[in-house]
């Protein structure tokens, strides 16, 4: 088994084997990723991050100047570059708490169905399509 706590690549989507017993097999359901404790320490100055967007002052400060507010939190360049991007998916593998992405995703005008739809390579009207909600487009 490998170590659970090994870093998960954002660009290639390795994944570790889980330690946690109910997590045995995830690794091999594509598009999982289990937010467990090795995901959240990963994710840790990430997630604290975009949990601070949450408050009104540093959500005002992301929005005027993020590249000052993700130096300011001390984010690593990959971090950075995936925050600039949007890149839900991108984030998700580095860690980060689909939880903390809602903020994120409010500060850009991005509703959830969009992140998702952005997380599997689709349209939302394609993505809203595979929700089998009449009349959603």
């Amino acid at each position: 088994m490998q170590n659970h706590n090994q870093q998960t690549d954002a660009t290639s989507g390795t994944k570790p084997v889980p330690a946690n017993p109910q997590l045995k097999g995830i690794e091999l359901l594509p598009g999982t990723y289990a937010f467990d404790l090795a995901a959240s320490a990963r994710g840790m100055r990430l997630n604290r991050f975009l949990i601070g967007l949450g408050h009104a002052d540093k959500r005002a400060a992301y929005k005027a100047d993020a590249e000052a507010a993700m130096a300011a939190a001390g984010l690593s360049e990959t971090e950075r570059e995936l925050l600039r991007r949007l890149d839900w998916l991108g984030l998700v593998k580095l860690g980060a708490s689909f939880f903390t992405l809602e903020k994120l995703a409010r500060c850009h005008g991005v509703p959830n169905p969009a992140m998702c739809a952005q997380m599997r390579g689709e349209t939302l009207p394609q993505f809203l399509q595979t929700r089998r909600v009449p009349g959603a487009m």
